[in-house]
């Protein structure tokens, strides 16, 4: 997170400070450090406990330690190898302190009878107590000024290669902040209201700024970055919260009386009844639409949890209001594949719907956009190819965003531009935790499709070492062989000198022609034409293909039945969440459905072992998602770059759910009480926002 949004009066450059020229400033910018915020704020990587005190002959062997001493020997010791020697001593015995390298920093001034403080590991060599490479610091009179390097819990930094090189150490970072701290952090306002510290159990600001760099105790540490991490969320989801007003506030089409008479007709022709996940999913969303306001909600489901079909009864609830809705999806086979089912559900009530993608003809792109414009077209399912320029609506109300994490803000921003505060729902199957979904979607009211449909199959999961690879491929082809279609999904589209994974194209013709040879196989990746992506689709939803060799393509939207086994080829370098969207490509049907998870190596990591263990204990999507997010963060769970999702300095979304949860209500709370944050106890909290505001500010006005 920019440190300027916690510190916005502090983002002058770093060079603004005295003894930080040209030089250290290009050090500091190696590691993030533009700004005097940046630098105050820049997190230690960890601690070291020196504030254990003891005389030289009394310092316990191999433990962090500080003695304090009177030098009476030191320079350079002769041999093959240069080393750097100060001897000093006090009533209880001496100690070498010595340096094979490094010894740079050490004072020049240096002379018998100075006092010193020395921090590091005691050892014992040859007979003498020696400490190789300790922190020295230079005492007053045997007494001691502010020490930052010994005598207390030291803060240790990550440093860049240039730093390195450059001899610009976790000490001289150390020393730096302490001066910036000194002289630029003593008159600073707590932003946060007193009385939401009380509630909250927060420590204040400034305390917080200077005990997570030098601490006392490790506890003030633990205390110190939850007062940080509060702020950065609290902020965090005062922005978005004030976002999602300003969307919500203006003017929308209202629905009055959804759902309507083509909406309920198309409920009664279902041949199976809703599920009270769905039924409460609609209520919800068909309360938005006759609302004033524009609806900002997501809709959170598992594969075969029925998504697809409440957005069409929220799309239908559009239709019977006289407005037109979309459906946009990120990919032109999910795109067809949903039109498809748009087609069979709509049949029964004499309504359909057009599918506009890049793979559209012009003839047909003209009679399309023809029908768009006029208004006679009034659901419209597509890809990218909907938010193009020459893309017009006569009248659009409703905006459905499949898989929405696929899409940047800018996208979807674009498509509800194509209305007067168009309605917005979002969708995805990817199970997200708690704590992220607060997060990512702090602007959306979160719906969640807890209920599969009765008859939902579970899917038998195991996974295996390469060796037993031939065994799997044997049971791959013995259900293929009873009638069953089946999917090897593997982690790259061509091998390279770079990997050794087993990549799609190779593994197309290894099978081919040895555990699979005889069956119909096709291969599936990003790279082919989207013709010929639809046409191996095609094939293996005819049941011309038995076995579909893929990549990750297939990880969204593909519904084929009859497809009854998926082997994931070196399934430890998958992320959980990946894993569980693959597996949901089979159990769709009647058959006894299995996922066969193939390791590429028998000695696993143990995080890796850890996740193939997961998919096989347990099939509960959102449990799935909590180990993926401790394991992997939320970066890498979830598009949260292209949302424009803030990388956080100290808060943790897998460990600080319920300061997450405290944040959010904290902030809707102030929110009621000063919606434009105008009070003067308010305005450190509205220039913070502001600094949110000023980087996406094009996206709040279009969106």
């Amino acid at each position: 997170m920019d440190a300027s949004i916690l510190l916005p009066e502090l983002g002058r450059p770093v060079h603004s400070l005295n003894g930080i020229g040209t030089r250290r400033e290009q050090l500091l910018a190696e590691v993030g450090v533009f700004t005097v915020a940046d630098l105050v704020l820049f997190p230690p990587a960890r601690y070291v406990d020196r504030n254990r005190e003891a005389g030289i002959s009394e310092s316990p062997l191999g433990q962090e330690t500080t003695v304090i001493g009177r030098v009476v020997d030191l320079g350079t010791v002769p041999g093959r190898r240069r080393r750097f020697r100060v001897m000093i001593e006090d009533t209880s015995g001496k100690l070498e302190c010595i340096w094979f390298a490094g010894f740079g920093h050490l004072p020049q001034s240096l002379v018998p009878g100075d006092w010193l403080a020395a921090g590091g590991r005691v050892s014992m060599f040859e007979n003498r107590l020696q400490m190789v490479h300790p922190e020295l610091e230079v005492l007053a009179d045997g007494d001691g000024d502010v020490r930052l390097h010994t005598g207390r819990i030291i803060p240790m930094y990550r440093t860049g290669e240039r730093m390195k090189a450059a001899r610009m150490t976790t000490r001289s970072l150390r020393r730096i902040i302490y001066n910036a701290l000194e002289t630029e952090c003593v008159d600073l306002q707590d932003p946060l209201p007193s009385e939401l510290r009380d509630r909250c159990h927060l420590m204040a600001f400034s305390e917080a700024l200077r005990k997570i760099h030098f601490p006392e105790e490790m506890t003030e540490v633990v205390d110190a970055r939850r007062r940080l991490a509060f702020d950065e969320l609290f902020c965090f989801q005062l922005h978005m919260l004030r976002l999602r007003e300003r969307q919500a506030s203006r003017p929308a089409p209202v629905f009055d009386g959804a759902p309507g008479a083509l909406t309920n007709a198309l409920i009664e022709s279902l041949p199976f009844r809703l599920t009270g996940a769905q039924g409460r999913a609609l209520d919800e969303i068909w309360s938005d639409l006759a609302s004033p306001g524009a609806m900002l909600r997501l809709l959170q489901g598992e594969v075969g949890s029925g998504k697809t079909l409440v957005a069409v009864l929220a799309m239908t609830a559009a239709v019977d209001s006289g407005a037109q809705a979309v459906l946009l999806v990120p990919t032109e086979i999910l795109a067809r594949q949903h039109a498809e089912t748009l087609w069979k559900i709509l049949g029964p009530v004499g309504l359909s719907a057009e599918l506009l993608t890049g793979a559209t003809s012009r003839s047909e792109r003209r009679r399309i956009l023809s029908g768009m414009s006029s208004g006679e077209t009034g659901l419209i399912v597509g890809t990218h190819a909907l938010i193009q320029g020459d893309v017009v609506f006569a009248n659009l109300g409703l905006a459905v965003v499949d898989e929405q994490h696929r899409f940047g803000v800018l996208q979807r921003a674009a498509l509800r531009q194509k209305g007067v505060g168009v309605h917005l729902l979002a969708m995805t199957a990817t199970p997200i935790p708690r704590s992220l979904a607060l997060m990512a979607y702090g602007d959306l009211e979160v719906t969640i499709l807890d209920e599969l449909p009765g008859g939902s199959r579970q899917v038998r999961t195991g996974w295996r070492v390469a060796s037993e690879r031939e065994e799997a491929l044997t049971f791959v082809r013995a259900e293929v062989d009873k009638g069953g279609q089946a999917f090897v999904v593997c982690p790259a589209i061509d091998s390279s000198d770079e990997n050794d994974f087993k990549a799609a194209t190779q593994a197309l013709e290894e099978l081919g022609h040895g555990p699979l040879q005889g069956l119909r196989l096709g291969l599936l990746h990003g790279r082919l034409p989207s013709d010929e992506k639809d046409a191996v689709m095609a094939g293996f939803r005819d049941g011309v293909i038995d076995v579909l060799v893929s990549t990750t393509v297939i990880e969204v939207g593909l519904d084929v039945p009859n497809a009854c086994v998926v082997l994931v080829e070196h399934a430890e370098r998958f992320g959980l969440s990946q894993l569980h969207q693959i597996r949901g490509r089979v159990g769709r049907g009647d058959r006894d459905s299995f996922c066969i998870l193939i390791s590429g190596s028998s000695d696993l990591k143990p995080e890796a072992r850890a996740r193939l263990e997961a998919m096989k204990q347990t099939q509960d999507g959102f449990k799935i998602a909590e180990l993926d997010l401790k394991i992997r963060g939320s970066g890498e769970i979830f598009g949260t770059k292209q949302a424009g999702f803030p990388a956080f300095r100290f808060a943790n979304l897998a460990k600080d759910v319920a300061l997450i949860v405290s944040a959010r209500q904290e902030a809707k709370s102030l929110l009621n009480s000063d919606p434009d944050l105008e009070r003067p106890e308010h305005q450190g909290l509205c220039l913070r926002t502001r600094v949110f505001e000023r980087d996406d500010l094009s996206l709040v006005e279009a969106g």
